[in-house]
């Protein structure tokens, strides 16, 4: 890094939806701002979620003075759990977001103890060359913060997610008044969330959900089934209090909404009447017309407790004649076909279905187009930079500055590893760290080039052939014919025959090589080398051979 610049160098979240991180430099100090996790997609062979690669950190972890959360969302904690055991340094965040930590930290097996400050709005932080002032920002989660950090060439201003709601239902509207005044004193550079750049307008207001979903409450027959995201705290008040208000009782299920709902209600998040909530052996006996359900699974999450609903597989709760579903969420790309399954499954059962296509059931917390040219407008940077967004995304929100009036020169579309330096009066991007895509699989991380992931990925496409040997070491024999087993390699039909031709072929070859069955690890390599050539050359596929020899 060059002295007297000011590096940012993002290393997640910039050309994808989720995985958010990213350090600023200066000198020898190194700041970093929220450590997320992304879902996979079905080319991901059984990964739970990818996770940034922190290789440029961890060769400089003795610069780094700390980390900065903004909120408690997945896509900005959920690494976390990994990231922390191997980076020691503090960690600034709100009061929900450390609890939300806590809880993420106990359910992922950390025994490590991170020194976690909480912060409040307003509060000012020194971190090296840094200083990190707070400010709201609304957003579908309490307690999510933008940033002010000041440096020694200027303020650089962090939006964080946010939206712009003078309603909200729980929380505090993002500050503009702050902002502003910001924008009058001069800003270097302001980073921000380019999520719902697409959308024209504004987004709606929270409170336009509470008039729906107390509408769909009242007139339902029968039980009505919610499912959200289980972060998103000021849906659930809403649910809690329509449901109040109908004299019904609420039930819970799914292990994420189990978890947060209490912490949100210790902590003062959440406020529901006394008795409002029922418990399993009382969901019984109550009338439908007297229940509110709140699920998981508002993404169609293979496990989660509405899909199990919708698949007849959950323990407590069956579809009935009269179940209202709402689904309170827009999908993320690429849910969108595990959505459709399970509405379409939900409908079959006879369950009356909505969803955002039919009703305004959900807003979502990110600001579009208006929201975020009113940023730009109050903040006045000299230098921006397009944050949290696929590729498109950064772009259209960086045409969405240049026609504000910030200079094209000015205006910096990044991707994961590049580093940008910034000067007082320019900028340019002079290096690229290597970033792997980081792979977590139950307790355990993985580069996509690692072992696991290329014996997934080939046996995912061409296959398993296990092959089991009998040998007499001593007379240097085969004993019997070997058994030869395949899996995702050939169909029924000429499956038979093929395996058939497959053990001749390593009867004959080992004869051949007499030597070799004095040997098992010498039967190991030849019967692998034989049916390796074979299955190619009459399928073209390469199969994983796993040759077993036992000694009679």
């Amino acid at each position: 890094m060059t002295q007297g610049r000011l590096s940012i160098i993002p290393l997640g979240g910039l050309g994808e939806i989720g995985k958010n991180m990213m350090a600023l430099a200066y000198d020898n100090d190194i700041i970093v701002i929220d450590a997320g996790l992304m879902f996979p997609d079905a080319e991901t062979l059984g990964a739970d979620f990818l996770i940034p690669d922190i290789s440029y950190l961890l060769k400089r972890q003795q610069s780094i003075r700390g980390m900065v959360i903004t909120h408690g969302h997945e896509d900005h904690i959920g690494a976390l759990p990994y990231v922390l055991p191997q980076l020691d340094c503090p960690v600034y965040t709100a009061r929900l977001t450390e609890k939300l930590l806590s809880a993420e930290l106990k359910q992922r097996g950390v025994k490590i103890k991170p020194k976690v400050n909480i912060v409040s709005y307003e509060d000012k932080i020194n971190l090296g060359s840094f200083t990190i002032e707070f400010f709201p920002v609304c957003h579908s989660i309490p307690d999510a913060m933008g940033l002010i950090i000041g440096t020694p060439l200027g303020i650089v201003v962090h939006s964080g997610d946010f939206k712009i709601d003078y309603t909200p239902v729980i929380g505090m509207p993002t500050d503009l008044s702050r902002l502003a005044q910001l924008g009058a004193k001069g800003v270097l550079l302001l980073l921000s969330d380019s999520t719902y750049v697409e959308l024209p307008g504004y987004t709606p207001s929270e409170k336009v959900v509470s008039g729906v979903l107390d509408n769909i409450i009242a007139g339902a027959s029968g039980r009505v089934i919610i499912t959200t995201f289980a972060s998103l705290i000021s849906r659930i008040q809403q649910v809690i209090d329509a449901a109040a208000k109908h004299n019904r009782r609420v039930f819970i299920t799914g292990r994420s909404m189990k978890a947060i709902v209490p912490i949100a209600l210790e902590s003062g998040y959440l406020v529901a009447p006394p008795g409002i909530f029922c418990q399993s052996d009382e969901l019984r006996y109550l009338v439908h017309n007297q229940i509110v359900i709140l699920a998981t699974g508002s993404q169609g999450e293979p496990t989660s407790a509405l899909v199990r609903i919708a698949n007849g597989d959950h323990d407590q709760v069956q579809i009935v004649s009269g179940d209202t579903v709402v689904i309170s969420a827009t999908p993320i790309p690429g849910n969108e076909a595990l959505i459709n399954r399970t509405i379409d499954s939900l409908f079959r059962q006879g369950a009356n279905v909505v969803y955002d296509k039919l009703s305004q059931v959900h807003v979502h917390g990110h600001g579009s187009q208006e929201e975020l040219k009113l940023l730009l407008t109050l903040v006045k940077p000299k230098f921006f930079i397009p944050v949290h967004g696929e590729y498109r995304h950064l772009s259209l929100h960086a045409k969405l500055a240049e026609s504000l009036g910030i200079a094209k020169d000015n205006i910096f579309v990044l991707q994961d590893g590049e580093m940008l330096e910034l000067g007082r009066d320019k900028g340019a991007i002079v290096d690229k760290t290597p970033l792997k895509d980081i792979y977590v699989v139950g307790s355990k991380t993985y580069a996509l080039d690692s072992a696991v992931f290329r014996d997934r990925k080939q046996l995912s496409q061409d296959g398993v052939v296990v092959v089991v040997t009998v040998i007499n070491v001593k007379g240097g024999k085969l004993v019997g014919k070997p058994e030869v087993l395949s899996r995702g390699v050939v169909d029924s039909k000429d499956g038979q025959k093929l395996i058939e031709q497959s053990r001749g072929v390593v009867i004959a070859g080992l004869k051949n090589a007499p030597k070799c069955l004095s040997d098992p690890r010498a039967v190991d390599t030849k019967v692998k080398t034989l049916l390796a050539d074979f299955f190619y050359k009459r399928t073209r596929r390469h199969p994983i051979i796993i040759p077993v020899t036992l000694e009679a």
